[in-house]
């Protein structure tokens, strides 16, 4: 005799195109996908700190004219983000900038660099 199989609970979520590109535009429209990241919000153990110590690897210049001081990066979304429904998954595009600024001891800031990703 064959023992019952198991009940298990299940949940079944579904998202469809539609949805997520709603969701993407409602997001993008309401100015929510922006972040400013700063050194004290990144953990301790992450390997590269937001100071141009760090950053100085990339450019020297900037350690050069700032020694070792906190940064903050701020990021968002300069597109509305698209998102496609494929078999094996959902695939999301996102067109965004970053823009590093050094935080000066006098409580102003100094832009760095500025990437288009």
């Amino acid at each position: 005799a064959q023992e019952p199989l198991a009940q298990e609970p299940m949940l079944l979520l579904a998202l469809s195109e539609f949805v997520a590109n709603s969701a993407a535009f409602a997001y993008f429209t309401a100015g929510a996908l922006r972040r400013n990241i700063t050194s004290d919000s990144l953990p301790r153990r992450f390997p590269l700190q937001l100071r141009t110590k760090s950053v100085g690897l990339f450019s020297p210049q900037l350690q050069e004219l700032y020694p070792d001081q906190p940064m903050e990066l701020q990021l968002w979304a300069r597109r509305q983000p698209l998102f496609s429904c494929r078999p094996d998954a959902l695939h999301g595009t996102l067109y965004g900038s970053a823009e590093a600024s050094v935080m000066l001891p006098n409580g102003s800031r100094a832009p760095a660099f500025l990437l288009h990703i």
